[in-house]
């Protein structure tokens, strides 16, 4: 029987401190010591993630007056530097934004626990002193509890922390196949770091595309989606449909997507139209992502059913994108790479659109729509990574 690492780990720093209270009963000076290091625990918690979403509003989205207030304060040079070094943000802005806060709880908790938890320890301790030994052990273990419930929160959070920089492959897929991992970033984590992409983002998005590279036949060597790898000519199918396939357009489509656009001046402001009809209308079809994860490339992909079920998966909703996009005369590409869903990368899809007025391609993604704004924004390359051309019109 195989034990995924991370549940096992998970799991040993939950038992640990319970295991370590029972053998050394209860005491009311180690109960204060571990209430200091549970408090620090938690202050380091509840910094990391207050730091990261503060850092985020004030640096990357700014998206309210009160955000944009102190954006504006930050030298002008500062924020350029910024906008090109984007390991900086995660090096030196929120390691600095986490210290200031973790200072200020540590402060208030300690005040708060000379008032409340110590007088009440001292007086647990008065009690249990004359109580027999199994009773103290027993004790001890059950006083545990809440460290040990602090040590697993702790370590759940580092863990998601490291899972956005990837530190190897393997790693990922722990985290993938961690169903105790999975779990408490789903119940705890996700709902801490108030994360709308997180909360928002289907739940199974894993692999909700299937390439598959096949040799062309010699009928199909003229064909305009055979491509060339090595010394072999193969056509690539996604999800059992080539590129051409999936963007397939029709009438109906064609008529709809310049009928929403018709009021739009600039290429800026059509692409962004498609893009907000695209993510407010299409839902995440559930059973076709199962199904697609277990090989059954039978379900119908592209722009054409995605439009008439008003339904999809992440290459779908990447397909009709593409396929409204050309309607309205726009280029537009589909890229494929991994997008960080809250709890670890996973494999996907979405588009790039060319703005021929500022003369540069913009990334764009319909199916992260909900979960916040993923037109040409700034925080794009914080949850996108490893992006291929697949395709371009």
């Amino acid at each position: 029987m195989n034990i995924n690492p991370i549940s096992f780990i998970l799991a040993v720093v939950f038992i640990y401190p319970i295991i370590k209270g029972f053998l050394f009963k209860f005491s009311s000076q180690g109960l204060k010591g571990d209430i200091k290091e549970l408090e620090g625990n938690i202050a380091f918690i509840i910094s990391l993630f207050l730091g990261i979403y503060f850092s985020k509003k004030i640096f990357i989205e700014h998206d309210t007056e009160f955000y944009n207030k102190i954006y504006d304060i930050i030298p002008l040079n500062f924020k350029v530097y910024l906008d090109n070094n984007t390991l900086v943000y995660y090096v030196v802005v929120i390691p600095v934004m986490i210290l200031v806060i973790n200072r200020l709880i540590i402060l208030i908790f300690e005040l708060f626990n000379h008032i409340t938890f110590y007088p009440v320890v001292d007086l647990m301790g008065k009690f249990l002193e004359n109580k027999s030994s199994i009773f103290k052990r027993v004790s001890g273990a059950v006083f545990q509890l809440p460290k040990a419930i602090g040590y697993v929160l702790f370590i759940t959070f580092i863990l998601n922390i490291l899972s956005m920089f990837n530190i190897i492959n393997k790693y990922n897929v722990y985290l993938e196949e961690s169903k105790l991992y999975n779990r408490l970033c789903k119940e705890v984590v996700i709902p801490v770091t108030n994360s709308k992409l997180a909360k928002q983002l289907p739940n199974i998005l894993d692999n909700s595309f299937k390439v598959v590279i096949k040799e062309a036949e010699p009928q199909e060597l003229n064909s305009n989606f055979v491509e060339k790898i090595g010394n072999r000519k193969v056509i690539v199918y996604y999800n059992g449909v080539t590129l051409d396939e999936a963007v397939k357009s029709n009438e109906i489509i064609d008529r709809f997507a310049k009928e929403i656009t018709k009021n739009s001046q600039t290429t800026n402001e059509k692409a962004k139209v498609l893009y907000n009809w695209i993510g407010s209308n299409i839902d995440y079809d559930y059973e076709k992502a199962e199904r697609v994860l277990n090989n059954d490339l039978s379900v119908k992909s592209g722009a054409i059913p995605t439009f008439q079920t008003r339904k999809g998966i992440c290459f779908d909703y990447a397909s009709l994108y593409i396929a409204m996009a050309r309607a309205n005369g726009l280029k537009a590409r589909i890229i494929t790479g991994e997008g960080f869903n809250g709890v670890s990368w996973v494999s996907h899809a979405w588009n790039q659109v060319y703005i021929s007025e500022e003369g540069k391609w913009i990334n764009v993604d319909p199916t992260f729509y909900k979960g916040g704004n993923y037109f040409n924004s700034r925080r794009f390359d914080l949850d996108h990574r490893n992006s291929k051309i697949a395709g371009e019109w």
